[in-house]
């Protein structure tokens, strides 16, 4: 039996112990850097439905200084700074859902398209989608909770074909009429009104008028909630005993515009109206307790609201690594 101070036992163990801290140290200085990131989408239940968020890509909407009106630069930096957000860029994210309820696959909103009004992060939602696995020619349907620039400017196309070929669209009628009407459209919004025209117009004969209140599609019931635009609209999901409320931009900011909800936003069409709106529906949504997916707020977008003194305050759910 070899004992504990046995020299050819110690041997062992020290060639042992320095051949693995070799083995290590070398591991540690040949491994790349890899450079890539996981593909943007994620899936999960809802009731009996299937939900997959894929992502249009990053949106820098610039100094939130001059884009969120109403907060002195003092209280604007230090409800940012208390929230571990960067006080010179206000980033938001394109959160898509795509529903699969059995019999049909929805499409929520389609992003910039090659529109890179906001720089060349947007106009991803082909390539995610192909990383999730779904094919565009399977969209039954396309619901448009507006006709601004980043939730309808994926339908077409540069060359006019239909990015989704197969499916009817849905929008209320009120934001059809005004963002493809160059008398309405403010001149300073001249892309909007472009983009609108050329992603609407094609699909003229393909698209249904929804109404508030009205459940357009099995599950999916139609909520009015207008000022950020004068038909923007969001939407009520219900699968099974579960319920998720797509918000859209009812908040583009998961702060600025939940702390002090009366704050106005500078691309609204009628800022009163839509923190207005905006405290309605919120305070509907946090009694009720409702999950929510909003379009803007960080990856992927869902959570819940919850009331917090004059204002709220949004909570993010875990994610599902379990479907």
């Amino acid at each position: 039996m070899i004992g504990p101070q046995d020299p050819g036992r110690r041997r062992l163990m020290l060639g042992a112990a320095s051949a693995f801290a070799v083995a290590a140290a070398g591991a540690h200085a040949k491994a790349p850097m890899l450079g890539t990131q996981s593909p943007t989408y994620y899936r999960f239940k809802l009731g009996d439905a299937e939900a997959t968020i894929v992502s249009d890509g990053p949106l820098p909407l610039g100094d939130p200084h001059a884009n969120f009106l109403g907060l002195s630069a003092a209280e604007m930096d230090e409800q940012l700074r208390s929230n571990f957000l960067p006080l010179s860029n206000a980033l938001l994210e394109q959160n898509v859902l795509i529903l699969n309820t059995g019999s049909r696959l929805v499409l929520f909103d389609t992003g910039m398209g090659s529109l890179q009004l906001f720089g060349p992060t947007t106009g991803r939602l082909l390539q995610t989608m192909k990383q999730a696995g779904i094919d565009p020619k399977d969209i039954d349907a396309v619901v448009m909770s507006h006709a601004h620039v980043d939730h309808c400017g994926g339908c077409m196309a540069d060359d006019g074909s239909r990015h989704f070929p197969n499916a009817q669209y849905y929008i209320s009628e009120a934001d059809f009429q005004f963002w493809t009407d160059p008398a309405k459209v403010p001149q300073s919004m001249g892309a909007f009104l472009d983009t609108a025209r050329k992603n609407l117009l094609p699909n003229r004969d393909r698209l249904v008028f929804i109404k508030d209140g009205q459940e357009f599609l099995p599950g999916i019931q139609a909520l009015s909630a207008p000022g950020h635009t004068v038909g923007h609209t969001i939407f009520l999901i219900s699968s099974g005993r579960e319920s998720l409320c797509y918000i859209a931009d009812l908040a583009h900011h998961p702060v600025l515009l939940l702390e002090k909800p009366l704050t106005e936003f500078l691309y609204d069409t009628d800022p009163k109206q839509s923190a207005q709106t905006r405290v309605r529906m919120l305070t509907m949504l946090a009694e009720q307790r409702i999950p929510i997916l909003a379009y803007h707020f960080a990856w992927p977008g869902l959570g819940h609201v919850a009331k917090a003194g004059q204002g709220f305050r949004y909570v993010p759910e875990a994610m599902r690594m379990v479907l």
